[in-house]
């Protein structure tokens, strides 16, 4: 199975990721809670491109493709926005209450949680964010 979908760097888009992870889910025949996350933590990282790749600039395209193979879904992310590497990011102190606890890096403490492997890699002028989970 291979899927692919692009959306415009606007906030409304991430309706249409919503329905494009749904059908993903379908097709595959995956429980509810599974898509469930699978729509959060794709929601986190896209909604971050949204507002910090592309902070100024409308008309921008971001690249999301879903390919299932051996058990396993892989969802890539691409986009041509400001170089950020999610992976670097210091992870967030959940041990903090949220007072206490800086601003940022809960969303991809998340998506760390909910997938089994995240990886980044700047290639041509573009972020690939590739996030992997074993079915």
């Amino acid at each position: 199975m291979k899927k692919e979908i692009v959306i415009n760097n606007q906030i409304e888009e991430l309706e249409r990721l919503a329905v494009f992870v749904e059908e993903v889910a379908e097709e595959l025949g995956l429980d509810p809670e599974l898509t469930m996350n699978l729509n959060l933590a794709l929601e986190e990282v896209v909604s971050n491109v949204i507002l910090y790749a592309y902070p100024r600039e409308m008309g921008e395209k971001i690249t999301i493709m879903a390919q299932y193979d051996s058990n396993n879904l892989v969802f890539t992310i691409t986009d041509k926005g400001k170089e950020f590497d999610p992976t670097k990011v210091e992870e967030a102190d959940i041990t903090l209450s949220a007072e206490d606890r800086e601003i940022g890096g809960l969303g991809i403490y998340i998506v760390k949680n909910i997938m089994n492997e995240v990886t980044y890699q700047r290639l041509d002028g573009k972020n690939i964010l590739t996030l992997k989970k074993t079915i």
